[in-house]
């Protein structure tokens, strides 16, 4: 007898629909497996057998073939087990076949019939959704990343025996309880907050600018001087996430296998910290599978390098693509995928090997070569694609024993918030969200310079040697300044700072 029922498997961050055929036929018992399994697929034959008889169901002795179509597509993971089983149980007449009609299913099993989660269960949700489906039949534990996918009935079970006493009408299950999703209600809570930031103006302005418009920083100083510590205060002041942005940031984080178990969406923005050591693959994804790597769990949040100048040239000229197309793509020998990287980048790096050029706290050690030699470790193009460059020294005395308090995140986050309201209301329409996300067409539209402006620009162009890219860049973090002070027009104290910010730039 045949049985053929509903699945998904994923490329990427995509799903697409997996049919499952199961036949059940005389002759020498066994299961054959077809259609480009992998080897946890090969292996499900194993842990099928095992789950159906310690369900208490009848396995059969006659020879099962299961196809998985289409046939010319490689399929991974163990998220077949499920569907696999219980269309043995429809074959052999222990379900009725009806009941697996236009649901979809996905699960792994362990030996003693219990269902374990899977990764990518939201992603293949929402791609079940948009194919027409109504209903799908999870584990248990991956529940919570579907409360906020409406008009689909999610059906979650811990067991092969639960989940087939409800399809035979025994056991009647209710579907996940959806939630509403409330915009600026993440309830997300920090460790950090600026607050505790004693000193360091310069820093904290520079840090407001780059939140406010979505720039790219670097922050240049000596240890100890506190850039670690402010570049884990950007996400307190960054904007809360959209549904959407939420979304799409679980997704990724599903496909990766590192949602926790009671998650059920991103709510804080990811703050990525990738060691130095950290190899290009960590960075852009990879294994056979090309699941995302750093650049992409950072999407709609932060990656941080501490330490630039120490992570290997190779690695980092890696940024320069996805700085550029806010996506990045990772080519394998079995697959290609695009994943989405739209993310802030922050960066922090000493002056000098010894750390101490320019600190007014210790005696720099390095000759001019040795200084030069270190940070050409970062190249030009790279910094071109950093819109901030900030000098933080080491605060005083005085600064670490001042009782006043510092401004806290919550102020900066409404000074931000309001800068984030202007440019949505000027890009009302497009896919742009940010200043620093706005093509060149739109420069001449939404960053018009006065002569005084232009004039300063222009000597700045000139005697820093900056780059086509560098120009637009001090434009939009202009445009930014502005945004923050509730200017319509760009003046020449906007670029004046926006310039200022841009002392590493060197010709290329």
């Amino acid at each position: 007898m045949l049985a053929k029922v509903k699945s998904f498997g994923l490329s990427g961050l995509n799903g697409y629909a997996v049919d499952v055929e199961v036949d059940v036929s005389n002759g020498l018992p066994g299961i054959e497996m077809v259609g480009l399994p992998d080897a946890a697929i090969k292996e499900s034959k194993e842990r099928v057998r095992s789950a159906i008889k310690n369900s208490m169901f009848q396995y059969t002795y006659g020879k099962v073939t299961v196809n998985l179509a289409p046939a010319d597509v490689r399929k991974e993971g163990p998220l077949y087990d499920l569907p696999v089983a219980l269309g043995i149980l429809a074959a052999t007449g222990q379900i009725d076949p009806r009941a697996l009609a236009d649901t979809v299913i996905v699960g792994e099993l362990s030996l003693d019939g219990g269902v374990r989660p899977v990764r990518g269960i939201l992603p293949i949700l929402l791609a079940a959704k948009n194919a027409g489906f109504r209903k799908i039949i999870i584990p248990w534990e991956n529940r919570n990343e579907t409360v906020f996918v409406p008009d689909i009935n999610v059906f979650a079970f811990s067991s092969l025996g639960d989940a087939a006493a409800h399809l035979r009408g025994e056991k009647t299950a209710n579907p996940v309880e959806k939630s509403v999703w409330h915009t600026g209600d993440s309830g997300t809570v920090y460790g950090e907050d600026l607050r505790y930031v004693k000193g360091q103006y310069a820093a904290r302005r520079a840090l407001e600018i780059a939140a406010a418009g979505g720039h790219n920083l670097l922050m240049i100083g000596p240890p100890g001087g506190g850039k670690t510590m402010l570049a884990r205060c950007l996400p307190t002041i960054l904007p809360e996430m959209t549904l959407d942005e939420a979304l799409e940031t679980t997704k990724i984080h599903s496909v990766a296998g590192i949602l926790g178990e009671k998650e059920s969406l991103i709510l804080r923005r990811p703050f990525r910290t990738p060691h130095h050591t950290a190899s290009g693959i960590a960075l852009t994804g990879g294994s056979a599978s090309a699941r995302p790597g750093e650049i992409s769990l950072a999407h709609n949040g932060v990656l941080f390098l501490d330490e630039l100048p120490e992570y290997p040239r190779a690695v980092l000229e890696i940024l320069r693509q996805p700085l550029e197309d806010n996506q990045i793509t990772v080519a394998r020998a079995q697959r290609t995928v695009c994943y989405p990287a739209n993310f802030m980048l922050v960066a922090s790096m000493n002056p000098c090997p010894c750390g101490n050029y320019g600190s007014s706290h210790g005696e720099c050690r390095c000759t001019p070569a040795q200084i030069e030699k270190y940070r050409s470790r970062i190249s030009g193009p790279l910094l071109d694609r950093i819109d901030l460059h900030i000098e933080v020294d080491n605060v005083t005395y005085d600064d670490l024993t001042e009782h006043s308090a510092s401004e806290d995140s919550a102020t900066v986050k409404k000074r931000v918030d309001a800068a984030r309201a202007v440019q949505a209301a000027r890009f009302a329409g497009t896919d742009v969200h940010s200043n620093a996300a706005m093509p060149s067409a739109m420069l001449q539209l939404h960053c018009a310079l006065n002569e005084q402006a232009h004039t300063l620009l222009r000597d700045a162009f000139n005697r820093l040697g900056l780059s086509a890219r560098a120009y637009s860049r001090i434009v939009k973090v202009a445009r930014t300044i502005a945004d923050l002070e509730g200017a319509e027009s760009i003046t020449a104290e906007h670029v004046a700072e926006a310039v200022g910010y841009r002392t590493l730039d060197r010709k290329v």
